[in-house]
């Protein structure tokens, strides 16, 4: 039985104070749930979170890492600095990280195993654009994209990862896919898995699906079958919303 995730991704929002209040509301209206939750917040936040995050159950998540231990690499951090803030979740290969700042299936590759070997969880997001989606491109660039970032990777590497689905026409611009067009895009996804590592780990993984994941159509999209939970962009930051998520 795969539990369902939860990851809320703050892309750049929130300081400390406003960071530690809407935590502490969404762990006080929790309650109890099958579902497994996250906060993924900007670097600085990382450590103001943990401690406000300690002794719940509300997973700690960050949003990039490099693939490198050290180096002269200004303005980036590493997967042992992140395990060292207390971080279990990182986001790889989001949408924005690929189109706004030029990262690679390649670079994406090297991230996940780095966040591998440092003990971390990545969550891989891959997805179409609204073009390849209107040029009957979408299993074509799913299959590309999960190639690459898996590449090298043991079976035993991949049972231990999240992967996103996430149409980036469906990122921030309040078009969502349908229930049907995601389950569709997940289902074909867990297909390319089982292909390549076995049914074993393809039925382990959780794919989730990213894309203006709001309250009101959280439970159609959580009622698929090869849907595994959300990852969550502005609905996050509203405690209520963020709930209505959880409590699909």
């Amino acid at each position: 039985m795969r539990i369902p995730l939860i990851a809320g991704n703050w892309k750049m929002n929130l300081d400390c104070v406003q960071g530690t209040e809407l935590v502490k509301k969404i762990h006080e209206e929790l309650g109890d749930t099958d579902v497994e939750v996250a906060v993924c917040c900007p670097a600085p936040l990382l450590c103001c979170m943990a401690n406000e995050l300690k002794d719940t159950p509300i997973r700690l998540g960050a949003q990039n890492m490099h693939w490198e231990d050290a180096g002269a690499f200004t303005g980036e951090v590493s997967a042992a600095m992140l395990k060292e803030a207390g971080v279990h979740y990182v986001i790889l290969g989001h949408s924005e990280r690929r189109q706004l700042f030029g990262e690679t299936d390649e670079m994406i590759n090297k991230k996940t195993k780095k966040a591998l070997e440092k003990q971390l969880v990545p969550i891989v997001c891959i997805g179409e654009t609204l073009e390849e989606r209107e040029t009957d491109k979408t299993f074509e660039v799913l299959t590309q994209q999960l190639k690459k970032d898996l590449d090298g990777l043991t079976e035993e590497a991949v049972a231990e990862l999240v992967i996103a689905y996430e149409p980036v026409w469906a990122i921030g611009t309040g078009r969502t896919a349908t229930p049907e067009q995601a389950n569709e895009a997940v289902g074909f996804i867990r297909s390319q898995l089982e292909q390549a590592y076995g049914d074993d780990i393809s039925e382990k993984i959780r794919i989730l699906y990213g894309g203006s994941v709001k309250a009101d159509n959280a439970t159609e999209i959580m009622n698929c079958e090869e849907i595994d939970g959300a990852l969550v962009g502005g609905a996050s930051l509203k405690a209520e919303e963020f709930l209505g998520i959880i409590h699909f």
